[in-house]
Order: structure tokens, then C-alpha cells, then sequence
């Protein structure tokens, strides 16, 4: 966890997600890696949890100010 200048908790994060979907009536695997961030309260409760584990999360994502790739804002979060 890091602060920002404002002293506000914030958490980067890399997301990770894989399973096996349904496409056009064959069997595709999917796999991605997402950055991810939070902020406050939320910041707090993700740096207690255990890394590896299944989680749903909730938040908008937003291209930053480089417009490079888009980041997750994580705005709540619940384990699966």
C-alpha cells in the first residue's frame, strides 16, 4: 500500500482472470491481466486479503493521463 501526496491510502494491483467460455459453439480459453487501483477504505480492506484467492470486483475503468492501457478503479469488491 502507498499514500498519495494528500495522505489518501491507495493500493495498485494487477488483476488476473482465466477460464474456459462458450464461442460459437466451441470451447475458448480466455486469459488476461488487468493493472487495477484503489483508493481509502477500499485500499485498506484489498491489502488484507490473501494474494491467489477468487474475488469479484466492481469499479469503472479509465485510460490514464500516459493513454497507454486502461485501469480498473476498484470501487467495491466481494470474495467469490
Amino acid at each position: 500500500m502507498r499514500y498519495t501526496p494528500a495522505g489518501l491510502p491507495a493500493i495498485d494491483l494487477k488483476l488476473e482472470h482465466e477460464s474456459t467460455l462458450q464461442e460459437a459453439g466451441k470451447a475458448r480459453q480466455v486469459k488476461t491481466a488487468l493493472k487495477a487501483v484503489a483508493f481509502g477504505a477500499i485500499a485498506e480492506r484489498l491489502a488484507t486479503q490473501s494474494m491467489g484467492s477468487l474475488w469479484c470486483f466492481q469499479g469503472f475503468l479509465a485510460t490514464p493521463g500516459n493513454g497507454k492501457h486502461p485501469v480498473l478503479h476498484i470501487q467495491d469488491f466481494q470474495q467469490n
